[in-house]
């Protein structure tokens, strides 16, 4: 089998690696697709892999009482299964898939052990995770202070973020799921975002048509963390994407793990 080329990887966090990181989870490194609603670890059982994703999204979500909840989302930024970089093994949460999409996964023992061995890689994965709370932290507040359109708007404006396309496969029920909202109050919030022009809604699909719109729509419930995804300092990143909500504020930026310059 061909060895997996660094250069190729669309995750950011695997493309931002030194390359002697690089190295210590390379041969571990599985590729795997992953279908629509796809579980890749349940609340309260151990997670066996940490999975990074190349396309696609992923939901973590919260089951109470009243319902599910979404409380992060993953894409290509990121990995799926920060409690295995924070050194435990199961979550309260559920995280199923979005967007059906490819990754990379690794088993949560080698990627463990390869932490161990470089510091630097577990410094870069724990700035992974510290943006990823406060992405939760960010939906925490939107879900308390702000009304459904606003929310709604949020929420395709981080899909958009971490699809990159404008075309984006998504249902009614679905948003109604991920939002904890009744799916009468979603298809009114749609049909709102339709009438300002920000997208267009076909079945099974919204198609974004004017994501300046969407954004003021969303105002301060998108704001800064906009979008919640990380930014790392390498080529791939550049002042366009931090510019249009594919970053943190610039002091949650994640710098490459060590000795990466000098491999660009």
């Amino acid at each position: 089998m061909a060895q997996l080329q660094q250069s190729i990887l669309r995750n950011r966090l695997l493309a931002s690696l030194s390359p002697d990181d690089f190295v210590l989870v390379q041969p571990h490194l599985e590729a795997v697709s992953f279908g629509l609603r796809e579980h890749l670890f349940r609340a309260d059982q151990r997670i066996t892999h940490v999975t990074f994703p190349e396309y696609g999204v992923a939901s973590i979500v919260a089951d109470t009482g009243e319902g599910r909840f979404e409380v992060g989302m993953v894409g290509s930024e990121g990995l799926v299964g920060a409690p295995i970089v924070l050194g435990v093994d199961r979550s309260p949460h559920t995280c199923l898939v979005q967007v059906a999409g490819e990754a990379f996964r690794i088993g949560a023992g080698e990627l463990q052990a390869a932490m161990d061995h470089s510091p630097a890689l577990r410094a870069l994965l724990l700035r992974f995770v510290h943006t990823f709370i406060v992405q939760v932290s960010q939906t925490a507040y939107a879900n308390a202070g702000y009304s459904v359109e606003e929310r709604l708007a949020r929420w395709l404006l981080m899909t958009h973020d971490r699809l990159e396309q404008d075309d984006m496969p998504i249902t009614h029920e679905f948003m109604s799921i991920m939002l904890g909202a009744r799916r009468p109050g979603v298809t009114l919030a749609v049909q709102m975002l339709e009438g300002a022009g920000a997208i267009r809604a076909t079945r099974g699909r919204v198609r974004m048509r004017d994501r300046a719109k969407l954004e003021q729509i969303a105002g301060q419930s998108y704001g800064s963390p906009r979008g919640n995804t990380p930014t790392y300092s390498s080529s791939r990143s550049s002042e366009r994407e931090m510019s249009g909500g594919l970053a943190l504020l610039h002091e949650h930026s994640l710098p490459r793990s060590a000795d990466t310059r000098s491999r660009r």
